[in-house]
């Protein structure tokens, strides 16, 4: 097959490690996971125990209105919803956050459930600014993903789903360097299409784009999605920005090598992937990893 290629190993940017066995992930190509809503304690014993080999990132619980998504849901503990009520609330519990080792600040705007205001909104981006981490959203119903995006988050949880965004959102989205990460295998039927749209529209307009599975929500492997590398193909990511899209940062040290060609497009990319082998293991951190 040619000279082995390497790469240095799946990165998947949304999994809730608190709903699968962290443990299957021993030995295999993912190599990195940012765990995006849980309780603290839980999330940093789960990444102090996270199998050799796989680097874990936690943002921490999600900040939401009183009530707000995901509150009441069964499979979110009471310590993965932190309630805001005012401002103060908000720069506190960012605090609390960031000096338990957080990568980022997660933020959940559900128009089906109470939503934070705009006032408190801006008041957690600030926050978590001034201690240099980003805002991660998770939006749903209509007008969450322009509100988050205007606000000036850093990051979408979610690939939008639930609305068609204009055009002038999606600029607004690439001016400000903004990353979205995938997670379109979650959805199906109509749902699945608006969001291969709306993100085949911002990639091409030279949006950032990070494949991420929502790992744990729903039965979905504990390694790669296969079927989430085939919808990033569908949306038009091929070459090196789907490779930086998996993987990260390409310049990190390789983990992975395969017979394979460097691939191309996500279905070379698969077959990558079934047949590479580890080549190294860097050791696990719960950290912040940069």
């Amino acid at each position: 097959m040619g000279v082995p290629t390497r790469l240095p190993g799946v990165v998947d940017h949304h999994v809730h490690l608190g709903l699968v066995d962290a443990g299957l992930l021993s030995g295999g190509r993912v190599c990195e996971v940012h765990d995006l809503g849980w309780d603290l304690d839980a999330v940093r014993a789960i990444a102090a125990t996270a199998p050799t080999g796989v680097r874990v990132r936690y943002a921490g619980p999600f900040h939401t209105a009183v009530g707000g998504y995901p509150s009441g849901r069964a499979w979110a503990p009471a310590g993965a919803v932190v309630g805001l009520r005012d401002t103060h609330e908000a720069r506190e519990a960012v605090a609390r956050a960031a000096a338990s080792g957080v990568f980022a600040i997660k933020v959940a705007l559900n128009a089906h459930m109470p939503l934070l205001g705009d006032e408190l909104l801006v008041a957690v981006i600030e926050a978590a600014r001034a201690r240099g981490l980003p805002v991660i959203a998770h939006t749903e119903g209509p007008g969450q993903a322009g509100r988050a995006i205007r606000a000036g988050v850093a990051v979408l949880a979610h690939t939008p789903w639930d609305e068609r965004l204009e055009p002038e959102l999606i600029d607004a989205c690439v001016s400000a360097g903004m990353r979205w990460i995938s997670t379109l295998a979650i959805h199906d039927g109509p749902a699945r299409a608006i969001a291969i749209d709306n993100l085949g529209r911002f990639h091409a307009a030279g949006g950032r784009v990070s494949y991420g599975t929502d790992m744990g929500n729903g039965d979905q492997p504990v390694a790669v999605n296969a079927a989430e590398l085939e919808l990033l193909g569908e949306a038009g990511l091929a070459g090196e920005r789907l490779l930086e899209a998996v993987c990260g940062e390409l310049a990190r040290e390789p983990v992975l090598e395969s017979p394979h060609p460097r691939p191309r497009d996500s279905a070379e990319l698969i077959a990558w992937l079934s047949d590479c082998r580890r080549i190294g293991a860097p050791e696990a951190r719960s950290a912040v990893l940069g």
